[in-house]
């Protein structure tokens, strides 16, 4: 294979449900001349209730799908799937991969002055702990402050972002991140950055927002970059959508996402993977 025809390639980005296309929406607004192919595991999301044997089982499934579309890079833009399953499915393909906790995690060493870091998730990623661990693998005097909110999940896939029940939420779960003077705080959930704004809001313009999707994306045009492998520019960049479900809801949630309207989703039987 040639290395034009490796730059040509799509990168693949798979998600346990719609949440990942905020990565995706980062990866097409900094890599525009791109080909992508994203798979959202609806079907049997979340993946973050599930056992960690499972996570990977069904982690192994998507990348395997990804790779019958001849991607060249895989994002994992599931922070549970980062989390349990990343580490040791990387070891058994031949192909670069990226989680969204480390660029999260290494972004917030960079931009916190006082070493007081705040992590917000699903009860399963800040159960897990990998956004803590990966900080202070990078710096051990950091101090973080996790912190489940499990409602913004349901809220951002209602559509209620701009809604006074979801700042007054804000304001509830935040207070305590308020009350220990963080100045830094990692959205670690890839539908957080959509409640960017609220966030913001409570934490005040002193706190820096580490927006996990955003700094993924940056990541990947660093590494495709320095590997030769970034596509030339062009207009023609094509975008593939896929499911495991319910593909009529996955569009219509999407454009929140996504800010534009995604023309053609494609189901598929993820378990033959």
């Amino acid at each position: 294979m040639s290395a034009e025809d490796l730059r040509n390639r799509p990168i693949g980005i798979f998600d346990s449900g719609v949440g990942g296309l905020t990565v995706a929406s980062e990866v097409m607004r900094l890599l525009p001349g791109e080909h992508i192919v994203y798979f959202g595991d609806v079907g049997r999301s979340p993946y973050g209730g599930r056992s960690k044997e499972t996570i990977i089982a069904f982690t192994r499934q998507d990348i395997n799908f990804l790779l019958e579309h001849n991607v060249k890079y895989i994002i994992a833009a599931c922070n549970s799937a980062s989390a349990a399953a990343l580490e040791t499915v990387m070891k058994e393909y031949d192909i670069d991969m990226l989680g969204v906790i480390e660029p999260g995690a290494r972004a917030a060493v960079g931009y916190t002055r006082n070493n007081r870091v705040g992590i917000i998730g699903t009860k399963a990623t800040i159960a897990s702990d990998a956004y803590a661990e990966a900080i202070q693998r990078r710096n051990s005097q950091v101090k973080v402050f996790s912190l489940a909110c499990p409602l913004f999940v349901p809220l951002v896939e209602e559509g209620y972002i701009e809604k006074e029940a979801t700042s007054m939420i804000a304001r509830d779960y935040l207070k305590t991140l308020i009350d220990v003077d963080i100045d830094t705080l990692v959205l670690g959930c890839t539908h957080y950055p959509l409640l960017k704004a609220v966030i913001g809001k409570v934490m005040s313009e002193a706190v820096c927002l580490v927006d996990s999707a955003e700094e993924t994306a940056r990541e990947v045009a660093a590494v495709l970059s320095l590997k030769n492998m970034l596509r030339p520019s062009g207009d023609n960049a094509t975008r593939k959508f896929y499911v495991s479900d319910v593909p009529d809801w996955f569009s219509q949630v999407a454009h929140q996402f996504m800010g534009r309207n995604i023309s053609s989703i494609t189901r598929v039987d993820i378990t033959r993977y």
